[in-house]
């Protein structure tokens, strides 16, 4: 029985793999740009250009961090109003950057200890920024400590810089407008990601949103997928490179992780709805899904506000 369900194991991914190559053809884009092996990062750093940016808590980041690692919180990039951990201002981000030293030639490679949803928030911010230059370490801190990073609980010493933002870029960002047209009048060429939990789903979501939660990118080591495994993994879900994915979770943090990751495996159609699950459910007028009855309530707090 064990060596039957191994053999409908490696039948089913032999499966998967020939949907994705054989029969069927995919235009994605460039893969591999946006994720960086621990390694590697370790490697680059060798270049006086980059900054590496520890995105964990201060407490954390006291702690321990790599060493010359600079510290960016969450709570930097992101502002609380009207909801929840909205991207902050242009002026802000600017501020923020160039205080750490980061200007608009630098590499910035980010890591945290959060699934990478952390890291991915940054890159995500620097994206809509104008600023291109940036890439997330696959497994973040404990990922560097395993490849040989040398660790620290002194603060860096920062020289500061200028960083000039541009103005918002809004292709890839989602409003709750744009949400309103597609669950009234659904578009094909569109899909609704709920990166959520399953739990958090079934209490109650956008309709018309597919779930795909956001560790699903993940391996169990917290590293990211690889591009082909994300590939397989959101084609099965009937994302195709020209549908357009709309992104979200409770506050857009961990639906970020998952713009990153489909991102590094070629797809470009991807925005994230900032005002996300808690813009949309403080609407009481706002339509939602409850895929399964929740007599059990939600922790709001076991994914951190993200």
């Amino acid at each position: 029985m064990r060596k039957l369900s191994l053999l409908l194991v490696l039948c089913m991914v032999l499966v998967s793999a020939m949907g994705l190559t054989g029969c069927a053809s995919y235009d994605f884009a460039e893969t591999d740009t946006a994720v960086v092996l621990a390694e590697d990062a370790l490697a680059m750093m060798a270049d006086g250009n980059v900054i590496l940016v520890d995105m964990q808590d201060e407490s954390d980041y006291n702690k321990n961090h790599v060493e010359n690692s600079v510290n960016i919180q969450r709570s930097d990039i992101n502002v609380n109003e009207p909801f929840s951990n909205m991207v902050a201002p242009k002026e802000t981000i600017e501020n923020v950057m160039g205080s750490r030293g980061i200007s608009n030639d630098t590499m910035v490679i980010a890591y945290d200890n959060k699934n990478n949803m952390d890291a991915s928030r940054l890159w995500w911010t620097l994206k809509v920024y104008g600023h291109d230059n940036v890439k997330v370490v696959s497994g973040g801190l404990t990922a560097l400590e395993a490849a040989g990073a040398s660790c620290s609980d002194m603060a860096s010493v920062i020289t500061k810089a200028e960083f000039t933002a541009t103005d918002l870029n809004e292709d890839y960002i989602a409003t709750k407008a744009d949400i309103e047209a597609q669950v009234n009048e659904p578009d094909a060429n569109m899909m609704l990601i709920d990166t959520r939990s399953f739990e958090e789903f079934n209490a109650g979501t956008i309709p018309g949103s597919v779930h795909i939660e956001y560790l699903k990118n993940n391996h169990n080591d917290k590293t990211i997928k690889s591009s082909r495994d994300i590939q397989i993994t959101y084609i099965e879900k009937g994302l195709e490179p020209e549908t357009t994915a709309v992104l979200y979770c409770k506050t857009s943090i961990r639906g970020a992780e998952t713009f990153v990751a489909l991102w590094n495996a070629g797809y470009r159609n991807i925005k994230l709805y900032d005002g996300a699950w808690v813009e949309w459910s403080a609407d009481k007028d706002a339509p939602s899904d409850t895929p399964a009855d929740n007599s059990t309530p939600v922790n709001s707090n076991s994914q951190d506000n993200s």
